[in-house]
């Protein structure tokens, strides 16, 4: 199934499912009327139905076989959130090593193209910090947690935040938790996946640049209201098949900028989900991210985002996220 939540003329969130060819939207709760006669408290939002585990799948894709057509509303009609807007938890973690290692690279030549003599000076860089943190991505999955408060889907208004000046996308792959475990073997991790979806970790690098050498990972720079874009849907895991063979594609006003593979992942989702589980319980709805795939923000290539800029992002199975880059919020003193 490809899960959505959805808004209409009313304004209310709804739990629905994306059908032909992503045309329409079947209101699931509706769909639960017209053959029940009643409401259901299972599809009253997609964290519910997660949270119902088999059984509530189960009731989902009934209704989606029988899509009533009083049920089925137009995809034009209504506005499309995140699929769980806000989740219960959201963490990215960095799964990609070449995104890592090009980034580092790319913010030293930018260094170095603010001296006098570039190519002596990004040859004299120390590149030791760059290395252990490296060497830390390879010992054990790394991550942080983000601002779930910050979560948007393809319909909502992306806002530039009024500090920066220097912005960027990121194309990542995520997963959500669909039932409760701690201490989970990597053998049991991928039943406990729910679903994927596509992540937009909009970051403003000039203040990441500011804020890294705390050492305590990013902040405001991926910290501001719709910095964490996600969709169009949640893909159940019985549907996309094998999750480390995909293509993932970034392009900004139709221009490819970066493409990259899932099989790329040095850490896969089960291994993230062993590690962060020890000792911890996570809950259905729960996001992580993959990181961004090599080639996937512009960072890489030192390019950036301007005001009106669209920014499509592609993986296989799931679909296009588009943002439609805003204009810098203006702050009122």
């Amino acid at each position: 199934m490809r899960l959505v939540t959805f808004t209409d003329g009313s304004g209310f969130e709804r739990a629905g499912a994306l059908l032909e060819n992503d045309q329409v939207v079947l209101d699931l709760q509706a769909a639960y009327r017209v053959v029940q006669g009643r409401e259901c408290p299972e599809l009253s939002c997609v964290l519910a139905l997660v949270e119902a585990g088999e059984d509530g799948l189960a009731l989902a894709r009934s209704l989606v076989e029988r899509a009533p057509a009083l049920a089925v509303r137009e995809r034009a009609l209504v506005k499309l959130r995140a699929p769980i807007q806000p989740p219960p938890q959201m963490r990215d973690c960095s799964c990609f090593e070449l995104h890592l290692r090009q980034s580092f690279a790319a913010a030293r030549r930018a260094r170095a193209l603010r001296t006098p003599d570039p190519e002596a000076t990004l040859k004299a860089m120390n590149t030791r910090a760059d290395e252990r943190v490296i060497d830390t991505f390879n010992r054990q999955p790394i991550y942080y947690k983000c601002n779930r408060f910050a979560v948007i889907g393809i319909d909502d208004e992306f806002q530039w935040p009024s500090f920066s000046k220097a912005l960027d996308f990121e194309l990542e792959f995520g997963c959500y938790i669909g039932r409760r475990g701690k201490d989970i073997s990597r053998d049991a991790a991928r039943s406990h996946i729910v679903g994927y979806t596509i992540f937009n970790d909009m970051s403003a690098r000039d203040a990441q640049a500011a804020e890294m050498p705390g050492m305590l990972g990013p902040a405001k720079s991926k910290d501001f209201d719709t910095a964490n874009i996600m969709g169009p849907c949640l893909v159940t895991a019985d549907e996309l098949g094998d999750p480390y063979d995909l293509n993932m594609v970034a392009r900004v006003n139709g221009e490819e900028w970066g493409r990259g593979n899932t099989r790329d992942m040095r850490w896969s989702f089960e291994d993230v989900i062993t590690h962060i589980s020890r000792s911890e319980t996570l809950y259905p709805g729960e996001f992580l991210g993959s990181g961004t795939v090599g080639n996937g923000c512009g960072l890489e290539q030192l390019r950036y985002l301007r005001p009106g800029d669209l920014v499509e992002l592609e993986v296989d199975g799931i679909g296009v996220l588009r943002t439609r880059v805003g204009s810098a919020v203006q702050v009122v003193t």
